[in-house]
């Protein structure tokens, strides 16, 4: 009975396997492993993804990378890496890794895949993630079900123990995802937060070498966490040029206004500079007009006591030659003529005075009213002084300028005000001069006449011509008298008065000196500016290439980050991620559930 079971089992097994051409597929998988194995194979390109598992707080736990081949001509390979372990995922060939880090393995399909696990292997980057629950940090297996006011703090920053090719040249994007039914009020100042499926998904991107620190922050209840993601890739954006046609255009104009706006301000600083000179020579004549005016004052006293003096003797001699009936003493009568000349002398002198102060005032007052005359009356309202400060010109320059501007607009509308008065001391000192000297003819024309009575006097018939002259002599005399008051107190007025006048002009000689000093500085300043922009739309469009140049990244060719040894790689990137954040499952005391039996399971079981 045994026979027949046994006999029953190889027959049915027999009539199994019959369905499947065993011989044909050894043969074919004979032969092609014979044709294959004696040549070296070939590849074009091979790509690189390191996959890295990470725990929450960011440190590295499994390492691993999956090789990608292009493969050109079947046959035997070798890469080279640090592997701890290697995995086929291509076909069943066996491979090997030899001492030398080395894997050798058979390719014969036009992609050839294998993993490689790597351990203790750093990576560009060193990671860091922190957790915050109500401003204190807290570990994440203790954050698992907590509520409340959630930060997350990752930070990226360079290894120096790895190569710096790819913390130079590649970008981190950073995806931190969260379910706002267990987070709520959501702030990513700095991230970009997107829809992916129910949840919320921040993305932070990190730019070639740069070390940053992003936050994410949360009101979480309940609270879990799906992994955090970062992938890293060559960074590369695809720019074209911009069109800078219109600008340049336009900062050529600029360009041209800064030009013009130099030479004006040129223009200014010299009319300005005349300004400030005939200030000066106008303040120098103020200065000995209001000396000699001064002198001419404090002479008055002198001229009005002589006056005085003379006055009081014709009027002593008067009543002497009036009471005397005979015989009278003229000797100091005969002195009188030399004491009017006396006077007149010194009348004058100031008007020689008068005369060379009135020459040297009107010397600086032209040259004054000419450097004024040369000030460019320009209006500039404020709206263009604003259009200026938007020109993107430098600040400090047209500070300078719209000050001297209004400093200048100020000084030519002040003098203009007082134009009047300072063409009204040239007429005094005229009216002055003329007065003076004809008071001092008026004493010559009196010392003259007195003389030819003097000298004509003869008897009774002298005596009573004596009397009516110097009668007639006294009371003209007085009159003079009183002119030569009126007049010394006019001079004293003018120089009372003057002084505040002369005080405005050397204010205003200050002025010019110091808005001259600021025009000069100006004019270097729009020279300087205008130098630097001389060739605006050229520097435009260098920084703008510079600028393509620094985003241009397509010299850039991919290293291996495995090995130093491995040769035409196209694509190397990573793909990392930190474990989730997960509530623990309760523990179940169901028995397991019975896996339930295939049909072969079933067909060997009639057997046994």
């Amino acid at each position: 009975m045994r026979t027949k079971k046994v006999s029953l089992v190889i027959w049915s097994a027999i009539l199994v396997l019959a369905s499947f051409p065993p011989v044909t597929l050894a043969t074919e998988k004979s032969d092609k492993e014979d044709a294959t194995t004696q040549n070296d194979g070939a590849f074009s390109s091979k790509d690189e993804v390191i996959y890295g598992n990470m725990d929450a707080n960011g440190m590295m736990q499994d390492l691993y990378v999956v090789n990608t081949f292009r493969v050109t001509e079947p046959g035997k390979m070798i890469d080279h890496g640090n592997y701890t372990a290697i995995r086929n995922l291509s076909n069943l060939h066996e491979m090997e890794k030899k001492q030398n880090n080395t894997v050798h393995f058979q390719a014969d399909e036009e992609e050839f895949y294998y993993q490689g696990k790597m351990e203790n292997q750093p990576l560009p980057w060193d990671v860091s993630i922190t957790y915050l629950l109500d401003g204190k940090e807290i570990e994440p297996n203790d954050l698992a079900g907590k509520s409340g006011s959630l930060e997350i703090q990752l930070s990226t920053s360079k290894n120096e123990e790895v190569d710096p090719v790819f913390f130079e040249n590649y970008i981190l994007q950073i995806a931190i995802t969260l379910d706002p039914a267990k987070a709520n009020n959501i702030q990513a100042p700095e991230g970009t937060e997107a829809n992916a499926g129910k949840n919320k998904q921040i993305t932070f991107s990190v730019m070639p070498e740069q070390e940053e620190e992003v936050i994410v922050s949360a009101d979480v209840t309940n609270f879990e966490m799906q992994p955090i993601e970062i992938n890293a890739a060559p960074y590369s954006m695809s720019i074209e040029s911009p069109d800078i046609g219109g600008m340049t255009g336009k900062m050529q104009d600029l360009a041209g206004a800064i030009s013009e706006v130099n030479s004006g301000v040129g223009e200014l600083s010299l009319g300005i500079d005349e300004l400030n000179q005939g200030a000066k020579e106008i303040s120098n004549g103020s200065s000995e007009y209001r000396s000699g005016i001064k002198e001419l004052d404090q002479s008055s006293s002198v001229l009005v006591n002589g006056s005085s003096s003379i006055q009081d003797a014709i009027k002593k001699i008067n009543k002497s030659v009036q009471a005397s009936t005979g015989n009278l003493d003229l000797s100091q009568l005969q002195e009188l003529p030399a004491g009017l000349r006396q006077v007149a002398g010194g009348l004058k002198k100031n008007a020689q005075g008068i005369d060379t102060l009135k020459e040297n005032y009107s010397k600086a007052y032209h040259k004054l009213d000419e450097a004024i005359a040369n000030v460019p009356s320009y209006n500039i309202s404020e709206a263009q002084i604003n259009k200026l400060y938007e020109s993107n010109a430098n600040k400090e320059v047209v500070n300078q300028l719209v000050e001297t501007y209004r400093a200048a607009n100020a000084a030519k509308q002040t003098y203009n005000a007082v134009k009047g008065a300072f063409g009204s001391v040239t007429d005094s000192l005229n009216q002055s001069a003329s007065g003076t000297r004809e008071m001092a003819a008026n004493l010559e024309a009196m010392a003259s006449e007195l003389e030819k009575a003097l000298k004509n006097m003869d008897g009774m018939d002298a005596m009573a011509q004596l009397q009516e002259g110097f009668s007639s002599l006294s009371s003209e005399y007085q009159s003079f008298h009183n002119g030569l008051l009126s007049y010394t107190d006019g001079v004293s007025k003018l120089a009372s008065s003057y002084g505040k006048l002369d005080t405005g002009i050397q204010e205003l000689e200050k002025g010019t000196a110091a808005t001259s000093d600021g025009a000069n500085e100006l004019h270097k300043g729009t020279n300087e500016l205008q130098e630097a922009t001389n060739d605006l739309p050229g520097q435009i469009k260098q920084e703008t290439d510079e600028m393509m140049e620094e985003y241009d990244n397509s010299d850039f060719e991919p290293k291996s980050f495995v090995s130093d040894q491995n040769k035409n790689v196209e694509v190397v990137q990573f793909v990392l991620q930190t474990e989730s954040i997960k509530i623990p499952e309760p523990e179940t005391t169901e028995a397991p559930v019975k896996e339930e039996k295939g049909i072969w399971e079933r067909f060997l079981d009639l057997f046994r």
